[in-house]
């Protein structure tokens, strides 16, 4: 037997699921009208709503011969609540990254301040090659 966990994700892990889901979110329906929008036997849908049943994401019930529909947003609760442990590390990960890029930025300004007449190095580069350049032409132009 497989875990609460597992059974909702394979059971969300087809795409006609999730938009059944989806539909089933805006309430209460039957099997009729989910059926609607796909292109798929009454068998075929049957079969996608006993996934999603056993996997407690959905109940149907039986009034008279209509047969609704309905979410069970809590067998969702499992799921948020796994995936609540890794939105924490993450945020955790991008708020140490955060403070590292402002400790840069910070670094940055600081060593601008400093010296703020220093040229950058494209330019010292570019102002050595052209001077090289010039001293190379006086010299070539003084053997002429």
């Amino acid at each position: 037997m497989t875990d609460r966990l597992s059974a909702t994700f394979a059971a969300l892990a087809d795409p006609t699921r999730r938009a059944i889901i989806a539909r089933l979110a805006m309430g209460e329906t039957t099997v009729n009208e989910l059926a609607k929008p796909f292109d798929m036997s009454g068998p075929a849908i049957s079969k996608h709503l006993k996934v999603l049943e056993n996997a407690g994401l959905i109940s149907r019930g039986r009034e008279a011969q209509w047969r609704p529909c309905k979410i069970e947003p809590q067998a969702l609760k499992v799921v948020d609540d796994w995936l609540e442990r890794y939105r924490q590390f993450w945020e955790e990960r991008l708020d140490r990254l955060e403070e590292y890029l402002n400790t840069l930025q910070a670094e940055a300004a600081a060593e601008q301040k400093a010296a703020p007449s220093a040229a950058p190095a494209d330019k010292v580069s570019r102002r050595k090659r052209r001077q090289a350049k010039e001293r190379k032409e006086k010299t070539h132009g003084r053997k002429k």
